[in-house]
């Protein structure tokens, strides 16, 4: 069993970015537990801003240059005392820094893919950040909820675990609502959820819950489950791992996709979007069927034939992902119009689809 497990900002560091060692050394000895019962065990850490902040005592970043210099001095802290807390327990552990392009080019992502197997084959705990130091705008997860759904996805995880200062998804606010309610299992992600959860995280975290709703999407259409829970929970990771209800679990579709679709659906930024109607929707979603000309109701941004684009329903939802087989402008000239149009319009008629159905991922 592959277990990526997800630590939040919060969760090892205090308020003003210092690291807390005593969770530290509970998560570590949990997680080497876990491995030596032969689970195997991929960390995605937050906490190189935050680390970076504490040992120069200044205030949290607002620029890209100055959040890139707190993650370059606060990611080898991270390091230094993960490699010290998990060689207590004899485990051997490895950095790896990714950017977006890791996941958006098929060929990187195969790459990526092949050096997080091959040190699980040697043992070893990958422990996988962001590449703040260097990423820019367009080449960043811009949260490591993202990151951690795209790493489940690349390395075919059984389960994801996000663990945070929260305990779970609640049908609101529960630090605006003293009443709100925990919900233990989700099995569909609805937009009254997502309303709800648009709140950010502290000053030092760049996620809060509408980020992990994002990355449960993924993991569902993937076929991977996963689990929001506290840090502070007593033995989290091993509970969640042996099916126990703790936090909120979010159920996949029965379904796994394959690897192209998995990179369709997790690991490719779209270039740009398709917004369609009502009934190509349902489609879609349904049906099985690819997404045809004269469902769509309007193009946005700028792509070319072979990109991959976005498709979204009349509520602004993202719900598949595809490779277009037509350009933005050509996408634009036709939308709308019957697939036996198409030629009147742009005196060709390459395809009949905007999107063919086997390059096509739902989400």
């Amino acid at each position: 069993m592959l277990i990526v497990v997800k630590v939040g900002t919060s969760s090892i560091t205090y308020p003003n970015g210092n690291v807390n060692l005593g969770r530290m050394e509970l998560l570590t000895r949990e997680l080497a537990d876990v491995h030596s019962a032969g689970k195997e065990i991929i960390l995605t850490s937050s906490g190189a801003v935050g680390a970076g902040v504490g040992r120069l005592g200044c205030q949290p970043p607002s620029s890209l240059p100055d959040k890139q210099a707190m993650a370059a001095v606060g990611q080898g802290i991270l390091m230094h005392m993960y490699e010290k807390f998990f060689s207590e327990y004899s485990k051997t552990v490895a950095q790896v820094l990714l950017t977006r392009d890791c996941f958006s080019d098929p060929e990187r992502y195969l790459h990526s893919r092949d050096t997080l197997f091959s040190l699980l084959r040697f043992g070893v705990i990958p422990i996988i950040n962001e590449n703040d130091t260097v990423a820019v705008d367009e080449l960043k997860f811009g949260d490591n909820d993202t990151l951690s759904a795209m790493v489940a996805c690349c390395a075919e995880a059984d389960l994801l675990i996000i663990l945070s200062d929260i305990d779970g998804l609640y049908d609101s606010d529960p630090r605006g609502n003293a009443s709100a309610r925990l919900i233990p299992e989700v099995s569909e992600i609805t937009a009254e959820m997502v309303e709800n959860s648009k709140s950010k995280g502290g000053a030092l975290s760049s996620g809060g819950m509408f980020t992990k709703l994002a990355a449960a999407r993924m993991t569902m259409a993937a076929g991977i489950p996963m689990v929001i829970a506290s840090s502070a929970e007593a033995n989290v990771v091993r509970r969640a791992s042996d099916g126990e209800l703790v936090g909120t679990r979010f159920i996949p579709s029965a379904r796994r996709h394959g690897m192209r679709r998995r990179w369709l659906a997790a690991g490719s930024a779209p270039a740009g979007f398709a917004t369609v109607d009502a009934g190509a929707a349902d489609a879609l979603l349904h049906r099985g069927k690819s997404l045809l000309p004269s469902g769509v109701t309007r193009i946005d941004g700028k792509f070319g034939v072979g990109d991959v684009i976005g498709v979204r329903d009349l509520k602004g939802t993202e719900i598949a992902r595809g490779i277009s087989n037509y350009d933005s402008a050509d996408a634009a000239k036709i939308a709308g119009k019957r697939s036996d149009g198409i030629e009147a319009v742009l005196g060709r008629r390459d395809y009949d689809e905007l999107i063919h159905r086997n390059n096509m991922a739902l989400l």
